[in-house]
């Protein structure tokens, strides 16, 4: 006779029934909320000819992934290294140069979904899951397709009645101060954190360090000074010496005369100049420190037609939805119905509706109380929870 097995046990949660730093439950109504503004999102995206897509949460690790050092990693199967999708521009890249090799260009995508995060970090609000929604533009560059993105992006916050103002940045132009100051390597690099940070005093002590010039030290601390209305790129000029930096600048007037809404300018933003090859945007609510939306311009590299140009931006629905919440329209009203036909008659008058379970009014009664459910329907008739039947 073989010997009895005893059942399989599954791992016991933790003590407290925790779950992990940096992830949370999300629990109705705010779980409503957040999917009524994905949803308005996309019906935005798709009116402006963004054709939706999705890609998968596990991908191939790769070192060259801007977000490898911080994704969360496993072996599968077989051996290779995968990773959980830590954000989407390289993964919507994937796709086009896997299946639009051919276009046709310009390629107009927009995508929806969960990102995860190994490490944490405060400029995700200390989340490592979270969602986003977001467009991306391929196959096309200048100011006219800059411009575009920007007044979606405006068009994206208005249709969820978010009030944020659309803040532009040019990374590489502090790059292009720094090379026609003939700055290079570790110094180059250092001022790129220094003037990102408007710290005032690492441009000194760095400028000290290097020996630069008075005159450099005060190109230095000029760009910390690039944010504003206008006025900014009339500054930036002054400051551009090059041929990049011209570009940069005239560039920014471009978009500047094609977008009919205001525009603030940050020309002190580096942080990310190796990963954005243009224009950068983001936008600010007030109430939130970090930004309801951000994007930019990039290059897809590889690929049978090689490189391609790029641009897009990615929405924080955890984020827009603290900032969206006080316009959010209420709930539709949940009433308890005793039987389908009252319940079809509230669904049509458009309430939402739960059906009974069970005969004992007075399970019935509590149940409403604790759920928050006022009304009840029977047949075509609305009528108090409380009433006696």
């Amino acid at each position: 006779m073989p010997p009895v097995s005893s059942p399989a046990r599954l791992p016991s949660a933790p003590p407290s029934a925790s779950i992990p730093e940096g992830t949370r439950d999300v629990l109705p109504p705010e779980w409503e909320q957040r999917e009524a503004l994905r949803v308005r999102l996309s019906g935005l995206f798709g009116s402006w000819g963004y054709r939706g897509v999705e890609v998968p949460a596990l991908e191939y690790a790769d070192a060259r992934h801007p977000q490898d050092a911080r994704a969360f990693k496993l072996i599968d199967s077989g051996g290779q290294v995968l990773a959980l999708r830590s954000e989407f521009t390289t993964a919507i890249g994937r796709m086009v140069r896997s299946r639009f090799a051919a276009g046709p260009f310009p390629l107009r995508l927009h995508y929806s979904g969960r990102l995860w995060l190994r490490a944490l970090t405060s400029e995700l609000g200390r989340l490592r899951e979270f969602g986003q929604t977001g467009v991306e533009l391929i196959g096309i560059e200048g100011a006219r397709a800059d411009a575009e993105l920007l007044h979606l992006a405006a068009a994206a916050l208005k249709t969820v009645g978010v009030a944020a103002e659309l803040e532009v940045g040019f990374p590489g132009f502090v790059d292009a101060v720094l090379e026609d100051a003939a700055l290079h390597g570790p110094a180059r690099e250092a001022l790129h954190g220094a003037v990102d940070r408007k710290s005032g005093a690492d441009i000194d002590l760095l400028s000290r360090q290097h020996g630069l010039s008075g005159e450099v030290t005060r190109t230095l601390h000029a760009l910390t000074d690039l944010y504003g209305g206008p006025e900014v790129l009339d500054a930036a000029a002054e400051l551009a010496q090059g041929a990049r930096a011209r570009a940069a600048v005239a560039h920014l007037r471009e978009v500047s005369a094609l977008y009919d809404g205001t525009l603030l300018y940050d020309l002190g933003a580096s942080r990310r100049y190796d990963y954005y090859t243009g224009l950068t945007f983001r936008a600010y609510a007030a109430g939130l420190n970090q930004p309801v939306l951000g994007g930019g311009r990039y290059t897809l590299e590889g690929g049978s037609n090689g490189s391609l140009p790029g641009a897009g931006f990615a929405v924080g629905l955890e984020r827009l939805l603290r900032a969206a919440a006080p316009q959010l329209p209420p709930q539709p009203e949940v009433v308890l119905a005793l039987d389908a036909a009252g319940a079809d008659a509230a669904r049509n008058a458009g309430l939402h509706a739960e059906l009974t379970w069970t005969d004992d009014i007075d399970e019935l009664r509590r149940y409403s109380a604790a759920r928050g459910i006022h009304r009840w329907a029977r047949g075509s008739e609305l009528f108090d929870a409380g009433v006696s039947l």
